[in-house]
């Protein structure tokens, strides 16, 4: 079973790209058009949307804080980055912990005190205690991603995993459209405390629909805490390289996508364009398209292969990138459409593909691939608001079309991994 650990804690790197269903009998898994399926799916949904709207909503704002407390750009991006850096320290500490206490109790608890963490932030006196605040939530929120994408890989059936991962991923993207709207719109209204409260409660209600609807696992066995296990598993998934090369395309993937959020911002609301808060949080409505993109490709990608749509994807995402490069408002908005359709179908592949390779030990790979997702929200992200400073939208363009002619490049090397089962 392609990714297995080994009774010596060695990884099966000949098998195919898609491991077998398991021999052993027991309770049968999800299946698409069940019940089951469908309140699975709406949970994760909660689950995905909160988790966006709660990581990124400060992104519309990040011109207001720039305003309001005398900082530069690449400061005021340490709000989405610091949260983004915190969570992806902790969420291979919460994957393993996922492991003992269950997953659907991480994830629930994650949810919860994220909510009020960020409830809290709505009232911080200075820029330092909302840092202070969005990095805890950071640390709160690293129970939800990495967890989710083990339940659903231990709970819904091989044949249906692309789609749920598909719809999880599509209610991050209607999540992160809506969070950076709301907060946007309630900041003009009444301030960003206002808009920050606003998304607190969404959150909140966010997860008690995730307690309701999630069904208990069938298919989890609590195992206890051992450090050397879990090192033994982590080596293990890195041991595979097809998980290597996934974990690089999801650092350039999200540090690509969230530095064109981060700054086109800032490029709309100069002239020539003098774009509102509220203009900008619309914006994002675009995530409509990547939910849709993230949905529609993760059920390709189980019909006619990963590394097809996966190229595809990234390929997408440049075309969008160049977009951006033209004058005309109506171009750049395009062009960030493009992007986020790009992306957000590239990462549905990349995360199903990452829980069809880790056969065993899946909160460790999923843990490991969104550690480097996150870290390249956190680096890629701040550090190209000083390519943004210095060389204004082209920098940033140049910028991204390496990452993702890497990227390209990455998706072409996983083509000559052993053959998969996988339909192509």
């Amino acid at each position: 079973m392609e990714g297995a650990l080994s009774g010596a804690g060695r990884p099966d790197l000949s098998a195919g790209l898609l491991p077998a269903e398991p021999m052993t009998r027991g309770p049968a898994r999800i299946e698409a058009g069940t019940r089951a399926f469908r309140d699975t799916n709406l949970a994760m949904f909660a689950a995905g949307f909160a988790t966006f709207v709660l990581l990124y909503c400060v992104q519309p704002l990040m011109p207001v804080f720039a305003g309001e407390f005398g900082i530069s750009p690449a400061m005021s991006s340490l709000t989405v980055s610091l949260t983004t850096a915190a969570l992806s320290v902790t969420i291979v500490v919460a994957g393993t912990l996922s492991e003992s206490l269950g997953r659907k109790p991480i994830m629930s608890l994650s949810l919860a005190a994220s909510a009020a963490l960020t409830l809290c932030s709505a009232v911080a006196d200075s820029f330092e205690q909302l840092l202070l605040l969005r990095l805890l939530m950071g640390v709160a929120l690293s129970g939800v991603p990495s967890v989710a994408l083990a339940y659903l890989g231990e709970e819904i059936a091989t044949r249906s995993v692309g789609l749920a991962i598909g719809l999880f991923i599509g209610g991050s993207a209607l999540g992160g459209m809506s969070g950076r709207f709301l907060c946007a719109a309630l900041t003009d209204l009444g301030g960003w405390r206002l808009g920050l409260a606003g998304v607190g409660a969404v959150s909140a209600l966010c997860a008690a629909i995730f307690w309701v609807a999630l069904p208990q696992s069938r298919h989890f066995r609590p195992r206890p805490l051992r450090l050397r296990r879990t090192l033994s598993s982590i080596g293990g998934s890195l041991a595979d390289p097809g998980l290597r090369w996934l974990c690089v395309c999801g650092f350039l993937l999200m540090g690509s996508f969230v530095t064109v959020y981060n700054y086109v911002g800032f490029r709309l609301q100069a002239p020539p364009y003098g774009f509102s808060q509220t203009q900008i949080g619309a914006l994002f409505s675009v995530y409509v398209l990547g939910m849709l993109a993230s949905t529609w490709t993760g059920s390709l990608a189980d019909r006619f292969g990963r590394r097809t749509m996966l190229g595809s994807s990234i390929a997408l995402l440049l075309a969008g990138v160049e977009l951006t490069r033209a004058e005309p408002a109506a171009l750049i908005v395009l062009g960030v459409a493009v992007v986020t359709i790009g992306f957000f179908g590239a990462h549905a592949v990349c995360s199903a593909w990452v829980q069809q390779r880790a056969s065993t030990a899946k909160a460790e790979a999923a843990s490991l691939y969104l550690f480097c997702y996150y870290v390249g929200s956190s680096v890629v992200g701040s550090l190209s608001g000083m390519v943004y400073q210095a060389w204004g939208w082209p920098g940033i363009a140049d910028l991204l079309t390496i990452l993702q002619a890497i990227g390209l490049a990455i998706a072409l090397r996983l083509s000559f991994l052993p053959p998969s089962r996988e339909h192509r």
